[in-house]
């Protein structure tokens, strides 16, 4: 196991701590995923992502239990698909036995069910966190208002949205809106969500040394986004962990907000 440890910078969801920092594994399959997951373990990932619409949770679970991490020292992610209304405790009892773990640190609701809030769907998440399945929940791909529609509906707010995001889609309003609801925003797809030869990216790799892709996964940290890079080549694992610690100047992280298209 590495002596490098990713655990941190990360943000407080209250009873645990997200790691800025997350692997993930949309699109490996579950064969695959057990290496790409000890991989990104071994470099010192304490925070995985993965969801029941992946198919892989039983792989993780293969990887989690071959690393021998203690269970507080990683940040497990999964989510319900919009489609399992009604079937909440069903989907993540299973997903709890194909990842060998007792509880995950945070469930999201994939996807708003048929694009509406469901805040029927979200008293059942919520109702899993008070009975001890999960620590922390939240949802994925809701807008602003439909987050104040489930909180309003249930009285909890959702702890993360997951949204697809990048310097492309960065928007002043929308995290400005999560923060006002406490919300934590984190982003998924940050490197396909992004123009990697643009010349700003360029020019400051170029000026410390790296890549454009670890400019943006440094850009997410600087933001206090949590960012979730997704590979299963090693070395690409490696140098998106390396990311976290480039420093980012003020100016360059405002040169990286210019790039949005509003």
């Amino acid at each position: 196991m590495s002596d490098d440890n990713y655990g941190l910078p990360a943000v407080s969801l209250g009873p645990v701590s997200m790691p800025l920092l997350g692997f993930g594994t949309w699109q490996i399959s579950d064969d695959d995923v057990t290496a790409a997951v000890g991989t990104a373990l071994e470099t010192g990932y304490r925070h995985l992502d993965t969801a029941t619409g992946y198919g892989n949770e039983a792989g993780i679970g293969r990887a989690l239990a071959a690393a021998g991490l203690a269970r507080e020292d990683v940040f497990v992610t999964t989510k319900l698909p919009p489609d399992h209304g009604g079937r909440e405790r069903q989907t993540i009892e299973e997903s709890l036995t194909k990842l060998g773990l007792d509880h995950v640190d945070l469930w999201l609701v994939h996807w708003p069910p048929g694009g509406e809030a469901a805040p029927e769907v979200w008293q059942e998440v919520v109702r899993a966190q008070q009975d001890g399945l999960v620590t922390s929940v939240g949802v994925s791909n809701y807008s602003l208002a439909q987050i104040d529609e489930i909180t309003a509906a249930v009285g909890v707010a959702p702890a993360v949205n997951q949204i697809k995001w990048g310097p492309l889609l960065y928007d002043v309003a929308e995290v400005d809106g999560l923060r006002e609801r406490g919300v934590v925003l984190e982003g998924y797809s940050p490197l396909k969500a992004t123009d990697l030869d643009d010349p700003v990216l360029g020019g400051i790799a170029a000026e410390h040394g790296v890549t454009p892709a670890q400019v943006v996964i440094a850009w997410h940290v600087a933001h206090g986004f949590v960012v979730i890079p997704k590979s299963s080549r090693p070395e690409r694992i490696i140098a998106n962990a390396e990311a976290v610690r480039v420093p980012l100047t003020v100016e360059q992280v405002e040169a990286v907000d210019g790039l949005a298209r509003g």
